[in-house]
């Protein structure tokens, strides 16, 4: 049916004065003697737009007001020095009735309650900010590698390799739980690709075979984790961007990812000044000036063996024990982040022991040239590092952690056809929208968040 988005008529005053119509759920309602007034939501804008119905020309406007009907309004648009503009209506049409028992009614709902009606939630003023942040976010990425001449490329979601060599990847079969099976190669001969199969936990690997070919390529698409973990950081699934540069070293990859943060928040700040006055009224004081901030300034490159001799020595009672060799906890994270830095931070040069298979030796024999950005609030949002392409270092990491090479044949044939130097990194979406955004928990960020025990 021929409407005007709500967004389209408070931003255009050539409308003020017109007939106009348009479609929405009403999100609040208030009667009186003579008028009676409805705040309608189409979702094109976090703002309502304010319907005034009067009562002589429509006595009986009982079946517009319930919280969550769906309307159709024929009306003037005129200037509201309160509202910018409201409809004075002519005509209105429902298009779906609301019962009184809709959850979403007048008070303010609990996050924890929001989620256990996530086809519902995202008609609430939170989650209309943050999906049309998540959006503009998402779109200012793909502007970004785009204006610098990157390939998008698509890799597969289906798998027989696990990027990460950590094993926790879902299974994919078409065969399922089955007793007529010997062991476990026979059980796989006899699936569908012959083979074991699993979910994609990254792209990188494909990703780094593109752009061995293209020089500079990214992927951003969904990723999965088995990862039995109940964190406000973690889901099962999640959304993934990954650039792979040739001819890149670890500096020039550092400088990369803060250009490309810097470029996406700077994307927010001039899309979505509604919503994030939202979130610093409700979620994160301060986080206009925190996000100006990051734009403006330049980011702490800090040495692994130097954090973790800032965390041996500050006065703080850990959960966790820091030592050097030790994986650093959120907690850690968040102090050199929140406490020492108060700014976005990597941290590079990790102990190979800790870090992945891929990632190039550094000569000391110790460390690897990685870094993880960490960032106030939320801790690690990206995971980055040059990659071995030295062939012999990579066989012999993969050996250490006896993995099977056969699973890796196509990746360790870039190292012998013309290896070059090259880096990437990977940026966890949810994550960079939960720093935008002062939210907490992934689970808040995501449509329908997918976590252990819970998918609907």
């Amino acid at each position: 049916m021929k409407h005007t988005d709500i967004q389209v008529l408070r931003s255009d005053a050539s409308y003020i004065g017109t007939e106009v119509t348009v479609c929405g759920w009403v999100r609040t309602s208030r009667d009186s003697k003579n008028v009676a007034f409805l705040e309608l939501n189409d979702g094109t804008s976090l703002k309502h737009l304010q319907i005034v119905l009067d009562k002589e020309t429509m006595p009986d406007v009982s079946a517009y007001m319930p919280i969550g009907t769906s309307l159709k309004v024929v009306g003037t648009l005129v200037a509201s020095e309160r509202n910018v503009v409201e409809i004075n209506a002519k005509e209105v049409t429902v298009l779906g009735v609301c019962p009184g028992e809709y959850p979403l009614q007048k008070k303010r709902h609990t996050l924890e309650f929001l989620r256990t009606i996530p086809h519902l939630r995202v008609r609430t003023n939170t989650f209309n900010a943050i999906f049309r942040v998540r959006s503009v976010m998402a779109s200012a990425i793909h502007r970004y590698f785009q204006e610098r001449n990157y390939v998008y490329v698509n890799t597969p979601l289906i798998t027989a390799s696990d990027c990460e060599g950590a094993g926790e990847m879902f299974k994919v079969t078409t065969i399922g739980y089955s007793e007529d099976y010997k062991n476990a190669e026979e059980y796989y001969a006899a699936d569908f690709f012959g083979k074991r199969a699993g979910l994609s936990v990254s792209g990188q690997l494909e990703g780094e075979m593109a752009a061995t070919a293209f020089g500079k390529i990214y992927t951003f698409g969904p990723s999965f984790r088995a990862e039995n973990s109940n964190t406000p950081r973690h889901v099962a699934e999640f959304w993934h961007v990954e650039p792979e540069v040739a001819f890149a070293e670890l500096d020039d990859i550092i400088e990369i990812a803060e250009e490309m943060i810097k470029y996406i928040i700077s994307a927010v700040m001039e899309e979505c000044p509604e919503e994030l006055e939202f979130f610093e009224k409700f979620f994160e004081a301060g986080l206009r000036d925190k996000l100006t901030s990051v734009v403006e300034n330049e980011f702490k490159v800090l040495d692994y063996t130097e954090a973790i001799e800032i965390l041996e020595k500050a006065d703080v009672d850990f959960k966790y024990p820091v030592s050097w060799g030790c994986d650093l906890q959120t907690e850690h994270e968040r102090y050199i982040t929140e406490q020492v830095f108060k700014k976005p931070v990597f941290v590079t040069n990790y102990p190979k022991d800790i870090k992945s298979f891929y990632m190039k030796q550094n000569p000391d024999g110790k460390t690897v040239a990685a870094t993880d950005l960490l960032v106030p609030g939320v801790g690690e949002i990206i995971g980055c590092s040059e990659r071995e392409a030295d062939l012999d270092k990579l066989l012999s990491a993969m050996n250490e952690r006896g993995m099977n090479l056969e699973d890796y044949a196509d990746y360790l044939d870039l190292r012998r056809f013309g290896s070059v130097p090259h880096s990437g990194f990977g940026l966890g979406f949810e994550r960079i929208i939960m720093y935008v955004t002062g939210v907490a928990n992934i689970r808040d960020v995501q449509l329908f968040p997918r976590t252990v025990g819970g998918i609907r």
